[in-house]
Formats: structure tokens, sequence, C-alpha cells
């Protein structure tokens, strides 16, 4: 016959000037949290009897729920979650629940009703914060309660019928042919000027940026590895932390395969050629690589800045092209969004953009789709050019 595993175990924990120790019970609670509990001697007989009635009240569910507050339940739950998210939406969800108990309090995560989540509502709008800060302020702490239900620490999301502030919709930025051809002929004198050991060949990032629709993070970790050049297709695929590369992750983690076109690949064969042999990255200037490197044997690299660091003053850089281009003032994110544009633009399905794009859900692909179809009133009109009746007009104009 199989014992039953203990639920409670018995810990002797020294005292502060090491000469004595206090008995104190260990136990998971009904949350799955390691909780302890003080139980003020140092009787070990009378600490097993105490033990053994506690452990008996655990298997019959008679012990007291015991409180868990929202700090300690966040904390519980990043650490279950794990690696499955990003390092930084880990920061973003902790950053957003420091806010909740700033300005509500650490309360027990039971207590917390839909109430308190339209008063945090409120009280982000009324100091300043935008309607679209707040409602990603909701959107993590929704996520995070929506954890607790499905792990079965809460019985509901208090924050599931909290209305997210209304916001208008911004107009997605495109570049215009035009401005795609100025910012080139920036970029490419850019490139010449400064000494590429520390700065990325512009112009070429750029034109990839432009053909393939790939993310910032995704350009500036991208490897030679990643670019066939017989296939003329460039990879989006995450990187394990080695000798030569540092670990990334693809955001949404689905990997997918782009297509390069004849002049670009072409681009990429001439600059891998001036590359140092065996040089890993396709963007990344060879003198902050050696950088990079020496941060990384210095631990002072982190999952983080493969996203955020990997290029210095990568936007003011960016923003100067622009502003000598004389192109209104937008972001590389930017070029992304005109090159998913064109590919509607030019014929391509919502699904099959929705996989190059590497989106995670329709809904983010379908507002390209709208904004290449934002030419409503023009195709309104030609509809009624064909379809109102030239004898009416006519009769409408001798009338006047």
């Amino acid at each position: 016959m199989m014992r039953q595993k203990k639920l409670v175990t018995l810990w002797e924990r020294p005292s502060s000037d090491g000469k004595g120790f206090t008995y104190y019970l260990l136990f998971n609670d009904e949350n799955g949290i390691r909780r302890q509990r003080s139980l003020g001697h140092a009787d070990k007989r009378k600490a097993e009897r105490q033990r053994d009635k506690f452990e008996r009240q655990l298997r019959m569910g008679m012990v007291e729920p015991s409180s868990l507050k929202i700090k300690d339940f966040v904390k519980d739950s990043l650490a279950r979650t794990g690696d499955q998210i990003r390092e930084s939406t880990r920061n973003e969800y902790a950053s957003g629940v420091k806010d909740f108990i700033k300005r509500i309090g650490n309360l027990d995560v039971r207590d917390v009703t839909l109430t308190h989540g339209e008063k945090y509502r409120q009280l982000c709008l009324d100091d300043g914060n935008s309607p679209a800060t707040v409602t990603k302020k909701l959107k993590h702490l929704k996520r995070l309660f929506q954890l607790g239900v499905n792990r079965r620490q809460l019985d509901e999301n208090p924050f599931k019928f909290v209305d997210t502030p209304k916001t208008r919709k911004k107009k997605i930025r495109i570049y215009s042919e035009a401005e795609c051809q100025s910012i080139l002929k920036v970029a490419q004198e850019y490139s010449v000027e400064w000494d590429l050991q520390y700065r990325p060949k512009w112009d070429l990032l750029i034109i990839v940026a432009l053909a393939t629709g790939m993310r910032r993070a995704e350009l500036l970790n991208c490897t030679w590895s990643d670019v066939d050049f017989e296939q003329q297709v460039i990879n989006v695929t995450p990187k394990e932390d080695t000798k030569a590369t540092w670990r990334w992750d693809i955001k949404d983690s689905d990997e997918r395969m782009l297509p390069l076109t004849n002049e670009v690949t072409q681009l990429l064969v001439d600059h891998h050629a001036k590359q140092p042999e065996g040089y890993p990255y396709v963007f990344v200037p060879v003198g902050r690589y050696d950088v990079i490197q020496t941060l990384r044997a210095k631990g002072q690299w982190t999952y983080s800045d493969s996203r955020l660091k990997v290029v210095n003053n990568f936007t003011p850089q960016f923003e100067k092209i622009l502003k000598t281009a004389k192109v209104k003032k937008g972001q590389f994110h930017d070029l992304r969004r005109t090159a998913i544009t064109n590919w509607f633009a030019n014929g391509m399905g919502e699904h099959d953009v929705m996989v190059l794009a590497g989106h995670s859900n329709f809904a983010t692909t379908h507002e390209f789709y709208l904004a290449v179809a934002d030419d409503l009133v023009d195709r309104a009109r030609r509809a009624s050019v064909k379809s109102i009746d030239q004898n009416l007009l006519q009769i409408c104009c001798r009338s006047i």
C-alpha cells in the first residue's frame, strides 16, 4: 500500500542570534503557493502534533483560505508562466500591477471587483494617461487575472467587463514611392559618410525592410545562415545563446520565410562578400558586434537588449535620415507598414499577407487591408457614375 505524501513539513528556523530556533509549518496553500506558519516554540513533540492536526485539516478542506495579496499573486503568476512570455512583456505586467497597487491598494486578490477596475481606469485618465496607455494597462491586468481564473485561483476575472477608453483610430503611416526614393538616396550617402564599423549599412537595411516587411528586431538579429541566396529567400528564426550569437525569440513565436527579389539578393551577396569570414550577423556593424560580445562576456547583456540595444542610437540615426530626406516625421516601423500595404495594393490576399507579416491575429492584418481599401469615396464616385442613368442627369440639368 502506497503511503500518502505529506502535505505539511516541519522546519527548524534558527533565531537571529543563532542560539536557538522556532518550529514552522511548511505547506502549499489552496493556490499552490508555498507558505510557512510559525508555531512560536521549539517543542518537537508539540510541533509534531500540531503538524499532524494541520495535515488532517488540509486533507479535509477545513483550513481557512490564506490571504493572497495582489503583489504575491502576480509574483506567483509570472513564476508559473516562466519564459512563455517575453522579458519585456513580463516587465510590462509587473509595472502595470505596481501602478494598480499604487492607485487602488495591495488588496487580497479575491477582493478585487469590477468597481476597482473602473475606478483605476478613471484615475489613470484623470492623471493624464492617454486612452491608448490606459487600454494597454487594462489589457495586461485582464490577462493576469484571467490566468488566475484558468489556474482556479479565482472564481472570476474582475477586469473581464471593464470597458476600455474609446480611442481615435490612427491612420497607418506609409511612405510614398517618392519618399522611399528620397530616404534611400540619403541613406546611401549616410552609409558612406559614417564609419560602418559602428553604424549599419542603412541603405541595405531599408531596402530589405521594404522588400520583406521585417520588423526592426528581426532584421538586426538576422544571421547569414537565415539567408538562402540560391532560393532567394530570407528566414525569420529564433536564435540560441551560443558563443557567436545571443538569444533572441520571434514575436508571436512563428518562424516564416520571406521572398527576396533578384536585385535585393545581389545587394546581399555583395554585402556578404565584404564581411569578415565567419561573421554571423547581416546588419550588425562589426565594431558594435565586438562591443556586444564584450558585454556578454561580462554578463552585462540581457535578453531585452537583443531587441533594443543591438545598434546604438538607432532611432536618432533614422530620424536624421528622414529629416535630411525632407520626409515628414515617421518611424522605422513605417517601412514594414509600407511593405505590408504594398502587398495588399498589388493584389495579395489577407491570409497570405498575415502569414508573411507574422501577425498573430487576423485583426492586425485587416487594419492594413482597410488602409489600402480606404479609397471608399473614390470608389463610390465611380460606382455612382456607372449606376445613375445619364438621361436622369440630363433632365435634372435642364430643370436648373
